[in-house]
């Protein structure tokens, strides 16, 4: 996610107006600290807690063992609808970055500048 991080403004135009929501299994206790400190400009949730019942509700589909998939990143569009869930974000791979810039694309076409 920090590659995603160092190129959010660039390649998403400061997400405009569109959420990005990282959920995982890990605590919210590792997931705080690591978000302090990275500085992230987007959200992360976890789901250790819930068993699955969050992602599921986002409409991500579990394991086989009821736990969310490695690191499954949700795209909310500017209407608050879910725009994208991409169960496995392999943050190293930058064929990933370019699926997800292509779901930002997809809800907000690029030319369309973030309100103030």
């Amino acid at each position: 996610m920090r590659a995603y991080r160092d190129q959010y403004a660039e390649l998403f135009n400061e997400g405009r107006n569109v959420v990005v929501l990282g959920i995982s299994n890990d605590s919210p206790e590792e997931l705080a600290s690591w978000l302090k400190d990275e500085d992230f400009p987007f959200l992360f949730g976890s789901d250790a807690e819930n068993d699955g019942a969050s992602y599921a509700a986002f409409g991500g589909s579990l394991r086989d063992n009821d736990m969310v998939d490695s690191r499954a990143v949700i795209v909310v569009g500017p209407d608050g609808r879910i725009a994208k869930v991409i169960p496995r974000f392999n943050q190293v791979d930058p064929a990933a970055y370019e699926e997800l810039a292509a779901a930002v694309d997809a809800v907000t076409p690029a030319g369309e500048a973030s309100s103030p």
